[in-house]
């Protein structure tokens, strides 16, 4: 299609994505951008099949096809704990749902495989699998517990007053030691080559964004108060809760959670992460 077309961006239609995403304006880059707003599986299709040039994808995505793909450093939208969108809602007492069934939301793979990986290594279980839209109400009628993601797992613990909820990334780094990052950024490596000077303003309004955002976390809390409810103090923790670097301990978990993927045969092959840097050369990390 040659350099004169735009470059397509794709952003997860989730608020924990805010901060990269916030301050950053395709209009002020040097060339032509869209950005596109979509629930994970939706993006990971998309940039899978080279309808999207660069985006937030969920981390099982990435590991699927990193073949294809460099991450941009220093970005990612991880937890070293509480995570708070990341929920597994019990009906039943939790000994009788890991051996039950768990209704399993179909908007992104990268939590349900960590709950399987959970369930099969931390609590030595083999739950009945449903994948179902993400209604917590619908789920639950189908089964003895439901996993919801996102917004729709922020609604459902607000308004639950009945269910037990498991939070996977708490879970995770009581289990581990480690942190867990959900979503990362990444860039087709042949829009990397082929952009080289715009993926790289992309690459530092993201990092511009994120920084500002950190800072001053009101305007993040009032559009999120405003636009999806709930009390500024919970979106104050939320935001604060949740980490968007992608340093040595978020590697390290993610490495962890890639190794337990293939153990389990959720993944068929080892996750090379392969990074994108401002010269257009890959860094392999080491």
């Amino acid at each position: 299609m040659g350099n004169n077309r735009p470059i397509t961006i794709g952003r997860i239609d989730y608020t924990n994505v805010w901060p990269i995403f916030h301050y950053f304006d395709e209009k002020r880059l040097s060339g032509r951008a869209e950005v596109l707003s979509r629930v994970p599986s939706l993006l990971n299709r998309a940039l899978r099949e080279g309808e999207l040039d660069i985006a937030a994808i969920s981390s099982f995505a990435y590991a699927h096809n990193a073949q294809d793909y460099l991450l941009m450093p220093d970005l990612s939208v991880s937890a070293r704990g509480r995570v708070n969108s990341i929920l597994l809602f019990l009906k039943k007492p939790l000994n009788e749902v890991l051996n039950g069934k768990i209704a399993l939301t179909d908007t992104s793979a990268t939590s349900v495989n960590l709950l399987k990986i959970i369930m099969n290594r931390y609590f030595q279980a083999s739950p009945q699998y449903e994948t179902m839209e993400p209604s917590l109400d619908k789920m639950l009628e189908a089964a003895d517990a439901a996993l919801l993601i996102g917004d729709s797992a922020i609604r459902a613990s607000w308004s639950n007053t009945a269910y037990e909820v498991i939070d996977l990334g708490e879970l995770w780094h009581r289990w581990t030691g480690y942190g867990m990052t959900f979503a990362v950024i990444a860039v087709r490596k042949e829009a990397a080559a082929q952009f080289p000077d715009i993926i790289a303003e992309i690459h530092g309004q993201f990092l511009a964004s994120k920084q500002r955002s950190l800072q001053h976390l009101a305007p993040l809390v009032d559009k999120a108060s405003q636009e999806l409810g709930g009390e500024p103090a919970y979106w104050q923790r939320y935001f604060s809760e949740l980490h968007y670097d992608f340093g040595a301990q978020e590697q390290a978990g993610l490495d962890l959670y890639f190794r337990y993927a293939k153990e389990l045969g959720l993944l068929d092959h080892e996750v090379d992460i392969q990074y994108w840097s401002d010269q257009s050369v890959a860094q392999v990390k080491e």
